[in-house]
């Protein structure tokens, strides 16, 4: 994949946030880009989840046949990503005259990694109700940032103040009564959100089982989805302010659990709900 070079050229020339950069994407043909991992959004033995998950969205986002904005997006993380180049195929397999339907494919060499699908719409303009409601919590400016609790460097490009359950507990062994996490969220530096931001921020919370075993265990998401409840200009009116995450287990059963989570913006909008399910091992 000889267009690896080209991305770094021209990321570094333009100076882009470490986002925008993990993000960069040179066109390879009908319905196929390159692309390539960056030091940034690294974790363990891969680049982060949420990452990959907003370059898989961005592929669409950037296609020239794309229909509207967003409105779910659902990823299937099948195997590891190795650090280097990788090619996304984004394929629009049936457009409405409101709605556009995708599949997408991450693959490096002749390995599939990660396959996802989206739903795309032109929203409109219609009666409006929200049940959910925004957990009453500190200001994002009344609480410290979050420090580094495990050696992975994706954790340094968010600014993480915490509200509860932030870090797993120290006592091994000791189960902890629930497996809420809540933590104020935004880029590092502050950047003003996208759908694609949107998309990483959902999968940026630890495995439930850490915290509720208080202790580590291998783990990792198989499939997540995301869903939009903002529009575009919803996003860009955030600036960089923080958003409220906030992730909770429902059940641990048979090597795996599910996990939902919400994303507020200070004003108590649901700008965002993600579900996804995760293994782990003992």
């Amino acid at each position: 994949m000889s267009t690896a070079p080209q991305i770094h050229a021209a990321a570094a020339a333009s100076q882009l946030h470490p986002f925008d950069d993990a993000l960069a994407l040179v066109p390879a043909g009908e319905h196929r880009f390159q692309g390539r991992t960056t030091p940034a959004y690294w974790n363990m033995i891969g680049p982060f989840g949420g990452i990959t998950a907003a370059t898989l969205l961005q592929a669409a986002m950037n296609h020239p046949q794309r229909l509207g904005e967003p409105v779910s997006l659902t990823v299937n993380f099948a195997g590891p990503i190795a650090e280097g180049p990788f090619e996304i195929e984004a394929r629009p397999v049936r457009t409405n005259r409101s709605t556009q339907h995708w599949t997408l494919e991450l693959r490096q060499g002749d390995a599939v990694a990660t396959t996802a699908t989206a739903m795309f719409a032109v929203r409109r303009d219609t009666w409006a109700c929200g049940e959910a409601v925004m957990p009453d919590v500190p200001a994002a400016d009344a609480l410290p940032a979050m420090g580094g609790f495990a050696p992975v460097r994706w954790l340094k490009a968010y600014d993480m103040r915490p509200v509860r359950g932030a870090k797993p507990l120290a006592e091994a062994g000791t189960e902890h009564p629930d497996s809420l996490t809540q933590f104020w969220l935004r880029d590092a530096p502050a950047r003003t959100p996208d759908f694609a931001a949107v998309a990483a921020w959902a999968d940026s919370f630890y495995p439930r089982i850490f915290l509720k075993r208080a202790g580590f265990v291998p783990a990792g998401t198989v499939s997540m989805t995301t869903y939009f409840h903002a529009d575009a200009a919803t996003l860009a009116a955030l600036g960089d302010t923080h958003v409220l995450a906030s992730a909770q287990a429902q059940v641990f059963r048979q090597g795996f659990f599910d996990q939902r989570a919400q994303l507020w913006s200070a004003a108590g909008e649901l700008i965002a709900s993600s579900h996804q399910i995760v293994y782990y091992k003992e």
